[in-house]
């Protein structure tokens, strides 16, 4: 999760600070726009949506139950845990009976699952709400270090505990928890809505979520949105702004990583060794490439974002991002400055494999390095390639793609229905959060649909603070039942807003 430190201290030369002071009083002009977006009423949260209690429902036990099911994704090239996604779907058919009785439930690539809760109104374009049953394994080290064995499901200190509860059976169980209750209540959509839970999304989704949207493209199915995980309630992590922040996900960065392989004219014994060897080649190259990233674009999503929240930035934060125009170099030098939100602005540069040599005394005979790019939505696979060809500058060194790759996804419209009924939702279950557009640089199964969706929308509204965001994929992974009660009531407000 971007997060986007402080950019309020500018240093400047002193002649560019009097050319920035002269130019302040213009710019002050602009500094309406600090204002943010004016405050939106919305009417109150329906009755079913209120007051639920996971404990008393027992729903939290449900999601403790399901964690204890190992549906470890590995990789590629390691068998599913077929067994541990049958037994989860088993569970669920029992756990809630209404929703299985009311939706056509159908198995995909064996282990995800399409449901279609079939709306009253044909013509209108029906959404998709999407989630995982896959986690990633445990690194088995760290297992000293939770409090609460990792697939124990445990109910204790307020929370629930295990790898599942944030990423991303929380997401599943609380999903299936609302439409059993809309059921009880006597709620029917207006439009159809389907579900899609996918078993492989850790390991890119290949053979779940894709095959699910595939399903339906065959089926001639035209999403108006979908739903997925992505961005959260963040807590401090944009500094700066006080109020907890909804970052709804309106784009994903895309996935490329790109092998570097050179093969050396003189290889054997090392007390003979060339000027260069394949390994000192290689790492030139990969040198320049870390010297010379991508250029910063600051640009939407992310502009979006400062849009959404500048009238709760400190003046001097609110006019440097109010008035890009003016201030956008020294925006963007800021940024860069940390890890997290330089990830934000640019297509990012991470060398992530080397392999070379095999003894001490011996110059290997080739070397080989792998660089992971994730790129934003104003670049492409083909510029983050033609820009490493450039960079290295070297027709000895091979330049390979490996493994899958994924283009980055469109940005969608802040201006649909479908985002409006988010911000809706979000203002009606958090009336304390700030809703703002967002950019996901991680990937998520919604890319699949894209194709098939108007809209791509991503945010799971799970709490979390600069002290939880590692949890996620880390150790004593957990969330509050405080928390997932609001999680359930989300998605209950939300198809009722969106649904009908």
């Amino acid at each position: 999760m971007p997060n986007f430190p402080s950019i309020h201290r500018f240093r400047m030369p002193r002649r560019a600070a009097i050319a920035v002071m002269a130019l302040l009083v213009a710019a002050s002009l602009a500094v309406a726009a600090c204002a943010g977006p004016a405050k939106v009423e919305v009417p109150p949260a329906a009755d079913i949506a209120v007051g639920l209690d996971v404990a008393k429902s027992g729903a939290a036990a449900r999601l403790g139950a399901a964690v204890r099911f190992k549906t470890v994704s590995r990789g590629p090239d390691v068998a599913v845990a077929g067994e541990a996604f049958l037994g989860l779907h088993d569970f669920l058919r029992q756990s809630y009976p209404k929703t299985h009785a009311a939706l056509k439930v159908e198995s995909v690539g064996d282990y995800s699952l399409l449901y279609t809760w079939q709306g009253r109104d044909a013509a209108r374009q029906p959404i998709l709400l999407l989630a995982h049953m896959d986690v990633v394994p445990i690194e088995p080290e760290s297992l000293g270090a939770w409090r609460h064995p990792p697939f124990s499901g445990a109910i204790a200190d307020g929370f629930v505990w295990g790898r599942g509860t944030l990423d991303d059976k929380v997401s599943v169980l609380a999903t299936l928890e609302a439409i059993e209750l809309l059921l009880a209540d006597g709620f029917a959509p207006e439009r159809t809505v389907y579900l899609a839970f996918g078993h492989d999304e850790e390991i890119d989704g290949r053979m779940g979520a894709a095959r699910i949207a595939a399903l339906l493209a065959e089926r001639g199915v035209r999403l108006g949105f979908t739903l997925d995980e992505g961005g959260i309630i963040g807590h401090d992590l944009v500094p700066g702004v006080e109020p907890p922040v909804a970052l709804i996900g309106v784009a994903e960065k895309g996935y490329l990583s790109l092998k570097l392989s050179v093969e050396a004219e003189d290889c054997g014994h090392s007390s003979m060794p060339p000027r260069t060897t394949a390994i000192g080649r290689l790492a030139g190259a990969i040198h320049r490439l870390e010297s010379n990233p991508m250029a910063a674009d600051l640009a939407p999503p992310v502009t979006d974002m400062f849009d959404q929240l500048v009238g709760e930035m400190p003046f001097m934060l609110g006019l440097a991002v109010s008035n890009r125009w003016l201030f956008a170099p020294l925006v963007e030098s800021r940024l860069s400055e940390s890890p997290a939100s330089d990830a934000a602005i640019r297509t990012t540069t991470a060398v992530t494999m080397f392999n070379a040599g095999v003894k001490a005394n011996v110059l290997p005979c080739a070397a080989e390095a792998v660089v992971n790019f994730r790129i934003l939505p104003s670049d492409s696979i083909a510029a983050v390639t033609e820009h490493v060809r450039a960079v290295i500058d070297d027709p000895v060194i091979e330049i390979s793609r490996h493994g899958a790759a994924d283009e980055p996804s469109p940005v969608s419209d802040i201006a649909s229905p479908g985002f409006a009924a988010l911000q809706q939702t979000v203002r009606q279950i958090f009336p304390e959060a700030l809703p703002a557009p967002h950019l996901v640089i991680a990937a998520t199964d919604s890319k699949h649909f894209t194709a098939i969706a108007d809209n791509s929308y991503r945010f799971l509204p799970i709490r979390l603070g600069p002290d939880d965001t590692p949890r996620i994929h880390g150790i004593n992974e957990r969330i509050s039942l405080q928390n997932y009660s609001e999680v359930i009531r989300f998605y209950i407000q939300l198809l009722l807003n969106a649904a009908l």
